[in-house]
């Protein structure tokens, strides 16, 4: 398959699957609106940097080892479940001083980012996109160059996306709209994480196919 088909092929799929509000973009948009701008890039860069390994960890192989171990395809899918479950449960009993943060710490700054590495890291989604479309349109054949491009685009993607995202709910307007449901939009992103979370666990018996 020529590059530039390859490409567009994949990224056909990867877009909009990206553009859909998933745990990852939940998990912008909660930084964003409770905690300000800095906080929301900072985990859109967090979000940014697993799925870049993800990506990169399915094209070198992740997608074999998934089909071959199915059980290892079910422990991530169950884990994953899990800790959003986890997260969910946290954010709805959080009290407004729990989610109060100085966005000029460096422990919050650091808190902000790992939170958005995290979801995406345990996010069984991602793992299935990326196994089941990347890993499988990639041959012996492909160029080296093309996997780095590849993995590069994915990263920018979401970056710029997840940016935009965190931009428009961090924005003065929305601020003062929501200034005093803070602890709301905190508790519905639990409820978002649980129910998220509760359905990958649903969905857990379900064998990945490539």
């Amino acid at each position: 398959m020529e590059p530039a088909v390859l490409l567009i092929s994949v990224f056909a799929i990867f877009i909009p699957a990206l553009i859909l509000p998933g745990p990852d973009f939940v998990a912008v948009v909660r930084s964003s609106m409770s905690r300000g701008t800095t906080a929301g890039l900072l985990t859109t860069a967090g979000v940014t940097l697993g799925l870049g390994f993800y990506a990169a960890l399915s094209l070198l192989g992740l997608s074999a080892i998934l089909v071959q171990y199915q059980w290892v395809a079910w422990a991530i899918r169950l884990a994953g479940g899990l800790y959003l479950i986890y997260l969910g449960v946290r954010l709805i009993l959080s009290t407004p001083e729990q989610i109060t943060v100085d966005e000029g710490d460096q422990k919050s700054r650091a808190n902000a980012f790992f939170f958005g590495f995290a979801v995406t890291l345990t996010n069984p989604k991602a793992i299935v996109l990326f196994a089941s479309v990347f890993a499988t349109a990639v041959t012996a054949e492909t160029p080296a160059w093309v996997m780095i491009l590849m993995v590069g685009l994915v990263m920018a993607t979401a970056l710029v996306w997840y940016s935009f995202v965190s931009l428009c709910m961090s924005s003065a307007p929305v601020i003062r709209s929501f200034g005093h449901a803070r602890h709301w939009i905190e508790r519905v992103a639990g409820v978002c994480f649980v129910g998220i979370g509760g359905r990958i666990l649903a969905d857990s018996r379900n064998p990945i196919s490539t």
